[in-house]
């Protein structure tokens, strides 16, 4: 049987050229959750979001330099082990710009995405699906740990809901949250920008120049955005 790791990073921001500054996971009883210093300084913004700054990670070592660097490799990487992240793709580039590579992960946010299959929640960040779910935890948002918390029951509503749905047993569940997580979702309705609250398809027949320049937009930015570009080129049928 698998073992579950439920985990979250803080982090500099969230673009590709951002880094570690905190890791938290929790595996059956075992909790572990440690501030690093960063190559690069936090910037407001992201202090703003996790209240993580440059004064409290001023004396910590960086995450190679201690031995946490090491078993969490050992531990993510063991071929049993499944890490179960929310928009798990963020957390595993920065993990493995720390030279961790997980063999196996379950992606919350494209499960929570691909069981919505009539596009009925409006948005899939972990903190809005604790609150619209009613998942009742005592966790501090955007702490590494408290996301970890509600992460956890988060993943045991969607694997129950999939264990009901299609009557299969716990270990079936978890492979098919895997093979969800292990590509692009499509995204259903847009939920910013000037056609915000309208279905991707529909604005496809309206404005497909619209689209077009979004996925432009896309492709150079900087913030990874595999879903998005995925449900674009898909759209335009350039998939």
């Amino acid at each position: 049987m698998s073992k579950i790791i439920f985990f979250d990073t803080e982090t500099t921001g969230n673009e590709q050229k951002d880094f570690l500054c905190q890791i938290a996971y929790k595996t059956g009883e075992e909790t572990f959750s440690a501030l690093y210093k960063p190559p690069t300084k936090i910037p407001p913004e992201a202090s703003a979001v996790h209240h993580i700054t440059n004064k409290m990670v001023a004396d910590k070592p960086a995450f190679q330099e201690t031995t946490d660097a090491k078993k969490i490799k050992k531990l993510f990487e063991d071929a049993d082990t499944v890490v179960v992240a929310h928009n798990a793709p963020f957390d595993l580039m920065i993990i493995e710009k720390e030279g961790i590579k997980p063999k196996n992960f379950i992606c919350t946010l494209r499960v929570a995405r691909d069981l919505d299959k009539e596009a009925k929640i409006d948005r899939y960040n972990l903190q809005y699906l604790r609150y619209l779910l009613e998942i009742e935890v005592e966790a501090t948002a955007h702490d590494a740990m408290g996301d970890v918390l509600v992460l956890e029951k988060l993943f045991e509503r969607l694997k129950n809901k999939i264990m009901s749905e299609e009557n299969v047993d716990k270990n079936i569940a978890i492979e098919k949250m895997i093979e969800i997580s292990s590509h692009p979702s499509i995204i259903k309705t847009l939920n910013f920008g000037k056609y915000k609250g309208k279905k991707v398809e529909e604005v496809v027949n309206i404005d497909r120049g619209w689209l077009e320049w979004l996925l432009r937009e896309k492709e150079k930015g900087d913030v990874l955005d595999e879903d998005w570009i995925y449900t674009l080129k898909h759209y335009l049928n350039r998939v």
